[in-house]
């Protein structure tokens, strides 16, 4: 695909990319219309996977042993904030200090730091590399139906499986902690979540490779993962997730133009207009774009223009990268939302090596953020795809495609375990698109074995993270860093 600049938006701001309609018209560009699964029977996968635990017993998943180099809370957020956009890095501290959940949320690179001296099998896997308990979600899909599974794909790599498994356990604590539940229902959140986990590999294990691909259909996942409990806050989360969408977004963040047009409202310091040359920068990259969409969605694109760009601050652990929000309309002013979000390396990459796994070959950021997301996702965003703004690599999907998602942190004591159970069920799905599930299920077997070494990692590791959390709190009010709290 090529770019062009031809006719603009306001005050000649926005430049028409081929591929996008010309503000006024209703034509369609001709161009725009134009791990391994393992081999051998179920029981010798079974098998060998079973031998695995000569190499790694699984009672050794329990150890968390941390290195004299580790560094300390407030290096480590340091270090990951290099590169971002400075004047946001405060926002990014202060969100992390909010809680020891939310300092989990934004030190992925940290957690990867401390598991890279764990055990691991060896057996590889598309890991999401940030599977904490906020990270999933509801979605709509091609036909605006609510799908459920994992939403967040920044720090994706092949890996090992048990980094992501130790992540949401260790995060189900934290959350339940900070929910007010005691101990005990805390520690059996992280449990049931890897017993949920273990079962739903057994499961795809024993079926057929397209059935255990798609398995779990949403209506089902209550009550494969007997999470009755949480039916009432599903509900509610789904309700609201029906009505965020890009016209509800850009009804509250836009204003009418002059010409008929819309345009970004700022509201700092979440949202703000940008400079005309870096909205065209932006709207130019798109053209990119639209060469890694699927050929089938370009005729859908063609139909909308591109009439503006603002910057939009998003996540915790994402706040300091750089995120555009770019407002399309089509021939009736109906308005459709792309995020276009910088796409910074894995944080977990520099950790492979020590857990036995290579380094991958470098690649646009942006593209191996989303293909991890479609080898882990039963469906995705149909608009995913990637570009290149001024030289750095940036991911673009739909904003507020009717995103919904249950607060860990606020759920009832008797959901947490509920909540575990899901979870641990749907990031089983997403591993076993790309690990071999008898091989994984071999290795964790049918006891609880498994189950309670990473239960006890997990509440082990929350302690580690309460440490750390206090330790930033600490820095930030001594001034050693800078953190803008309650944004």
């Amino acid at each position: 695909m090529t770019n062009e600049a031809a006719e603009t938006g306001e005050a000649g701001r926005i430049p028409v990319v081929e591929g996008f309609a010309r503000r006024g018209t209703r034509s369609v560009s001709d161009k725009a219309g134009s791990g391994k699964a393992g081999s051998g029977t179920a029981e010798s996968r079974k098998a060998e996977g079973k031998a695995l635990r000569v190499k790694v017993p699984r009672a050794e998943h329990r150890t968390l042993v941390l290195d004299a180099g580790r560094p300390d809370a407030v290096r480590a957020v340091k270090e990951s904030n290099r590169g971002r956009v400075t004047s946001l890095t405060p926002i990014r501290v202060g969100r992390m200090a909010a809680s020891p959940f939310s300092f989990l949320r934004g030190s992925a690179g940290l957690m990867a730091h401390d598991l890279a001296g764990t055990p691991v099998t060896g057996v590889a896997a598309q890991i999401c590399g940030d599977a904490h308990a906020a990270n999933f979600g509801l979605y709509g899909d091609a036909r605006n139906r609510l799908v459920i599974d994992l939403n967040d794909f920044d720090e994706t790599v092949v890996g090992p499986w048990e980094w992501d498994v130790k992540r949401l356990a260790a995060s189900l604590v934290l959350a339940g902690r900070e929910a007010g539940a005691d101990e005990d229902t805390c520690r059996r959140g992280a449990f049931d979540a890897v017993g949920a986990y273990r079962r739903t590999m057994r499961l795809m294990a024993k079926m057929p490779a397209a059935d255990a691909w798609n398995a779990i259909a949403d209506e089902e996942l209550v009550s494969h993962t007997d999470a009755r409990d949480l039916l009432g806050t599903l509900e509610r989360v789904s309700e609201k997730a029906r009505k965020n969408t890009s016209a509800r977004f850009a009804a509250r963040s836009t204003e009418v133009t002059q010409d008929g047009g819309r345009r970004f409202v700022d509201a700092p310091p979440v949202l703000r207009r940008v400079a005309d040359e870096e909205a065209a920068a932006v709207a130019t990259a798109l053209g990119e774009y639209l060469g890694t969409v699927a050929e089938d969605r370009l005729p859908l694109l063609a139909r909308y223009a591109i009439h503006d760009v603002a910057f939009r601050v998003v996540g915790t652990g994402s706040v300091g990268t750089r995120s555009y929000v770019v407002l399309l309309l089509d021939h009736r002013g109906e308005p459709l939302v792309l995020q276009v979000k910088e796409a910074r390396a894995s944080a977990l990459t520099p950790y492979l090596p020590k857990a036995g796994f290579e380094i991958p070959e470098s690649v646009h950021e942006g593209r191996r953020v989303v293909l991890g997301q479609k080898r882990m996702q039963v469906v995705s965003d149909i608009l995913l795809g990637w570009c290149t703004v001024e030289g750095l690599p940036f991911q673009v999907r739909q904003f507020r495609n009717r995103k919904g998602s249950v607060d860990p942190a606020a759920l009832e004591a008797d959901q947490v375990d509920d909540y575990g159970r899901m979870t641990g069920a749907l990031l089983a799905r997403a591993h076993a698109h790309s690990a071999d599930p008898g091989l994984v299920a071999g290795y964790c077997g049918k006891n609880e074995e498994f189950d309670d070494a990473v239960a006890d990692f997990a509440v082990t590791y929350a302690d580690r993270t309460e440490a750390d959390h206090a330790e930033l709190v600490a820095a930030v009010r001594s001034g050693r860093i800078e953190g803008e709290m309650g944004v």
